[in-house]
C-alpha cells in the first residue's frame, strides 16, 4: 500500500511540474480535473508538494481545499491501515 501511495504521489508531482512547464510555454495543459483526480486517487501528498515546489495552482482556493482535504484523508487511511 505504501508503494502505491509513493508511486501515485510521484506521478502527481511530475504531472504538476509538467503542467507548470507547459503553462509557461503557452502549450497544451493537463486539465485541472485530471490533476485533482490523481490527487484523490492517492497522489494528494505529491500534489501538495508540487504546488509548493512549482508554485502551481496556488491561487485557486478550490484546488488548495481539495488537495489538503485529500492529504488529510489519505494520511488517515495510511494511519489506520498500519495501526489496525
Amino acid at each position: 500500500m505504501l508503494i502505491y501511495y509513493l508511486s501515485i504521489s510521484i506521478l502527481t508531482f511530475l504531472a504538476l511540474g509538467l503542467d507548470k512547464s507547459r503553462a509557461r510555454k503557452r502549450r497544451w495543459r493537463i486539465p485541472e480535473r485530471r490533476l485533482l483526480t490523481l490527487a484523490w486517487l492517492g497522489g494528494a501528498f505529491g500534489a501538495l508538494l508540487g504546488m509548493l515546489v512549482f508554485h502551481h495552482k496556488t491561487r485557486k482556493p478550490h484546488f488548495w481545499i481539495s488537495v489538503v482535504t485529500g492529504s488529510v484523508l489519505h494520511a488517515a487511511v495510511i494511519f489506520l491501515f498500519y495501526t489496525l
